[in-house]
């Protein structure tokens, strides 16, 4: 005898983890899970991975694929692919991928990026260096600044940013 009603859901393939359909951030923070999700919008593909915002996590985030943070991290993140920190989350640590989007706060640096966007909730306590920066108003940051230096991009970076040019 059971406690619980038992529900089933008929599934396709059984052998996949990834969940094909589309999540949000906000789908996360209310219970729902899955190991990676489909990014929405991207070019090139991949997948994302998602922190839900009921998270806080210390480690350290290394790989290919996009990240999109929700919740509270500590350490640092070196992707391949974007990172996104969304208003309401935190990063405490140091950030090198291809683009960053800050709507949250970040406490660290951000190398290497091809292209950093600060929303206008996005506060960011450290350094950056980029290809290019766009700075919406009501944004707040507070360390040096170098942008659309050569140095500041990696070569995966700049052979994204020439295909990108090239689309």
């Amino acid at each position: 005898m059971a406690i619980w009603k038992e529900q089933t859901i008929p599934r396709k393939d059984s052998g996949s983890m990834a969940d094909p359909s589309p999540r949000s951030a906000d789908s996360f923070a209310s219970g729902a899970s899955a190991y990676d999700s489909a990014p929405r919008g991207r070019a090139g593909g991949g997948k994302e991975s998602v922190i839900a915002s009921g998270l806080t996590i210390e480690g350290k985030i290394e790989g290919a694929g996009h990240v999109r943070m929700a919740g509270r991290f500590k350490g640092d993140v070196n992707v391949d692919g974007d990172l996104t920190i969304e208003p309401g989350a935190k990063i405490t640590g140091s950030v090198r991928a291809a683009t960053v989007t800050v709507g949250g706060e970040l406490e660290g640096n951000i190398e290497a990026a091809s292209r950093v966007e600060l929303l206008d909730t996005g506060v960011l306590n450290g350094d950056l260096k980029a290809g290019s920066l766009t700075v919406a108003a009501g944004s707040r940051m507070r360390g040096n600044v170098s942008f659309g230096w050569d140095e500041a991009v990696t070569p995966q970076a700049r052979l994204r940013m020439e295909t990108d040019a090239a689309s």
